[in-house]
């Protein structure tokens, strides 16, 4: 290992996000049977739809969320990514050095461009379209950390599995896991000698039930994803809280209830205060009070980095010192054993 130490390295794809702010008029939600869980956003066939706001965030994607948000609350953080060789590449990497992101691992591809997405954004909800060049991932020879984060990334990323198992594996570095989507579809099995080594493995309910084929209650997803390996698992569930597991503990943390402006990043969000937290020597109750106040606060700004708190926010609110416009104090913060 190389003579430098990073509390955290992040690993995923990065994207350039273009939101789309439609009116309510415009658009309308149908969920199947009453079920919230299954809903599609209609718009009109082969029209010209009308946008209300453009907003163009550079530098996002799950794992630069990740890493920023890092940052932002005191850790030396890392981002291991690819960007493309072009402008919008060049304006991803100025926003991560603007954030004091490390430099070390992001790799430049002169062959393609960057990554895009779409984000249709609609009552605060989004809905978002997707576009990953495909890359050639290598994990570079990395220096010590004591975290390292995955998540979203493309096709081809089994090789860079394997190397992070092995890096875990020779360092002891703790492993936060947060699958995308191509990994979700993948399914459990494909992910299963890195959730193997996961300290913590998140994902949202939907995405639970994705992986394990069936819908069930919250103990019964958390205890069937423990089973797998992982030494916690925590389930976001949007509005309704966040569950977490320690294998013999189960945990509920109702959310804070501020006004909703828009959603991106927010899983991303509370993953960065859980893992902050731990990294500090804080115990899973600690994790997610850190957790839903970083997702509160991003939810009152548009794109996934623009709310992150800082290391004295966090714990002025955490302490009770600090208030936020939006909200005014950290009653709802507490965690109960279920």
């Amino acid at each position: 290992m190389l003579g430098k130490k990073f509390d955290v390295i992040s690993i995923g794809d990065t994207t350039l996000d273009v939101f789309m702010e439609l009116a309510d008029e415009n658009a309308k939600v149908v969920c199947q049977n009453g079920d919230e869980d299954d809903c599609v956003i209609q718009l009109a066939w082969a029209d010209k739809i009308p946008v209300k706001k453009v907003t163009k965030v550079y530098a996002v994607g799950n794992a630069a969320n990740v890493a920023v948000g890092c940052s932002r609350l005191g850790l030396k953080a890392a981002l291991y990514t690819i960007l493309g060789d072009d402008k919008e590449g060049k304006e991803c990497f100025a926003v991560l050095k603007s954030e004091k992101v490390a430099k070390d691992y992001i790799v430049w591809d002169k062959k393609r461009g960057s990554n895009y997405s779409a984000v249709i954004n609609y009552k605060g909800e989004r809905t978002i379209l997707v576009y990953h060049e495909p890359r050639t991932y290598e994990l570079p020879k990395l220096a010590s950390a004591d975290w390292i984060y995955l998540t979203a990334i493309g096709k081809g990323h089994e090789k860079l599995d394997q190397q992070i198992v092995e890096y875990v594996n020779k360092t002891g570095a703790k492993l936060g896991y947060n699958p995308g989507d191509l990994q979700l579809r993948e399914g459990c099995e494909a992910m299963k000698p890195l959730i193997e080594k996961c300290e913590v493995f998140f994902v949202n309910k939907q995405e639970a039930e994705r992986l394990l084929g069936k819908k069930a209650e919250i103990k019964e997803l958390l205890l069937a994803l423990h089973t797998v390996g992982p030494k916690m698992v925590v389930i976001t569930d949007g509005g309704k809280g966040s569950y977490a597991f320690d294998g013999t503990d189960y945990y509920f943390q109702e959310v804070l209830h501020v006004p909703l402006i828009e959603m991106t990043g927010t899983g991303d969000s509370y993953a960065t205060g859980f893992i902050c937290a731990l990294q500090l020597g804080k115990p899973i109750t600690e994790a997610m009070k850190w957790g839903t106040t970083n997702a509160a606060a991003k939810l009152q700004q548009i794109g996934a980095q623009k709310g992150l708190l800082t290391r004295k926010q966090m714990e002025g609110f955490i302490a009770g010192t600090t208030t936020f416009d939006f909200i005014k104090d950290n009653a709802g913060l507490n965690p109960q054993k279920i």
